[in-house]
């Protein structure tokens, strides 16, 4: 009896390893709970399902979501919450994610000596905080209207994870020669550096804050700043620069707002923001950038040349839509490490060792997402909205896409929106102008306020998941704080402009195309009588 005991015991201790105790036993508690609560109502059995799972994103930084979910999301299969064969449907619809992903990010990964460079520069020789908070909300803003959040924020997380690594390094060698160790932890350096580490720490993560926000205004303009977008810009049959004209009554203004918004942060301190680079900081990466300028060889020079030429080589393939954005990426591994002399195969392994934990993750998340959709846990909310007009339609898209783009995922709540709008449109329960601007609602809905919480867009998960957050302390609930100002912001903002200047601009763009049609007819009898 006592060896099944200690049996017992180990297999406990084992479960989800050195997470606490308390967490252990909820996760065990949703397993015994779920299939009962699936067989008493499976409507309700689903909406709990999802926030156990949001709660699993929530203590990442304790247990890494992919266990405590993937189990959750593994008896939901098990029990009919959905199949195996519509998760595969869900992964192999989002494809071109799952690429990204592996590929792109990898990619990124063997440009960081360019990307600690240009930035180690920019952080160096700029020394107001406001101004570089500006300059990585708009580089981040710029980036991913043309490019994807996804790819931007992995830029991001490389150079803060250089950062960290070049003021950690030399600290770590003050505390080895300070203590005679023979070597030291980051304890150690906290003990000794303690004020300095912590305010760089939340230098990086406000500035990282900024740029993930960043991603987010600039993400809204285009149809290639997020995959919904494109979703949304095929089912309205927009191209690249009516999309961008349409959106731009909603995200011009919300982008403006939004850099005051950042200003005003940094100048008042607020919600984590206004933590400066200290000069013992600032020195010691002014020492490392001339230390690396001074020891740099040509052969070194040629690599940093050949990554600039990759970075403009990925720039206009993503902007032109050469091919799929992993497929890009691929060929950004396959051109630097060629050119760069990167053979070994461990090498070019270290480079995936970053995405493949969340690309796991993500494909996991496709799960809950087809329980969403088998048990119809959105449609109640879809036809509720659908029953509204006018104006007041408009702004019921909006807050009904961003709430629930909050607790879910907003590439999965655009995506299933415009296609219930698209229905209702082919149908013909609503005209071709509302549809348009149901169409700019559910773009903006899904993609602002979904700022509020890592989960409403992957590039925050990315973040939140990453090797950076923990090393500079970015837990959930830190990053639902700093963005918690971002969001009233660009919520209230996007709100007003979507009530209050979308139908006018709106009513504008189709009198233009009026008048070019009647242009264009004209044009056309003249040829033809002539």
């Amino acid at each position: 009896m006592a060896d099944k005991q200690n049996i017992f015991q180990a297999l406990y201790s084992n479960f989800l390893g050195n997470s606490p105790q308390w967490y252990k036993t909820f996760i065990l508690a949703c397993l015994i709970i779920n299939p009962m609560a699936f067989a008493i109502d499976p409507y309700m059995a689903g909406w709990l399902l999802v926030i156990e799972f949001i709660f699993t994103l929530a203590m990442a930084l304790k247990c890494y979501p992919l266990q405590p979910g993937g189990l959750l999301a593994i008896e939901a299969v098990f029990i009919g919450m959905t199949n195996a064969n519509n998760v595969k449907h869900e992964i192999v619809a989002n494809i071109e994610v799952i690429l990204l992903l592996i590929f792109m990010v990898a990619g990124i990964y063997f440009m960081k000596d360019l990307l600690m460079f240009a930035f180690t520069k920019l952080i160096t020789r700029i020394k107001s905080k406001i101004a570089i908070s500006l300059a990585f909300v708009f580089a981040a803003a710029f980036l991913s209207a043309f490019l994807d959040a996804l790819t931007v924020i992995a830029v991001v997380i490389s150079v803060g994870i250089g950062f960290y690594s070049v003021y950690h390094r030399v600290a770590s060698n003050k505390a080895m020669h300070d203590t005679s160790h023979s070597h030291t932890n980051d304890d150690e350096v906290d003990e000794l550096n303690r004020q300095d580490l912590e305010e760089f720490r939340w230098f990086l993560a406000s500035i990282i804050m900024h740029a993930g926000i960043g991603t987010a205004l600039g993400g809204v303009m285009t149809m290639v700043g997020e995959p919904q977008n494109l979703i949304i810009a095929a089912k309205a049959g927009w191209g690249f620069s009516e999309f961008a004209l349409r959106m731009a009554s909603v995200t011009i203004p919300v982008f403006v707002f939004g850099l005051i918004a950042t200003v005003l942060l940094e100048k008042f301190k607020l919600f984590g923001y206004g933590h400066l680079l200290s000069d013992k900081v600032r020195n010691v990466l002014i020492d490392f950038e001339q230390h690396e300028s001074n020891n740099r060889t040509t052969a070194d020079n040629i690599k940093l040349f050949i990554q600039a030429l990759v970075a403009i080589w990925l720039i206009i393939a993503l902007a032109f839509h050469l091919a799929a954005v992993g497929l890009i990426g691929l060929s950004v591994i396959i051109l630097i490490t060629s050119f760069c002399g990167v053979i070994d195969e461990h090498k070019i392994g270290q480079s995936f060792t970053e995405a493949l934990p969340f690309t796991a993750l993500l494909c996991v998340f496709f799960t809950i997402v087809a329980v969403i959709i088998d048990q119809q846990l959105f449609i109640p909310v879809i036809e509720w909205v659908l029953e509204f007009s006018g104006k007041l339609q408009l702004i019921m898209f909006f807050v009904a896409n961003g709430l629930l783009s909050m607790i879910s995922d907003n590439v999965f709540v655009g995506s299933v929106y415009i296609t219930e709008l698209y229905n209702a449109y082919a149908k013909g329960e609503i005209s071709r102008d509302d549809f348009d601007l149901l169409a700019v609602a559910i773009n903006t809905g899904t993609n602002l306020p979904s700022v509020a919480t890592p989960n409403g867009q992957a590039a925050f998960l990315f973040l939140l998941t990453s090797a950076l957050a923990p090393l500079i302390r970015l837990s959930y609930s830190k990053m639902v704080i700093m963005a918690f100002p971002y969001t009233i912001v660009l919520t209230v903002v996007g709100l007003a402009a979507t009530y209050f200047v979308l139908p006018e601009a709106t009513n504008y763009l189709y009198g233009v195309d009026m008048i070019q049609h009647h242009v264009h007819t004209a044009v056309e009898n003249n040829t033809s009588s002539h």
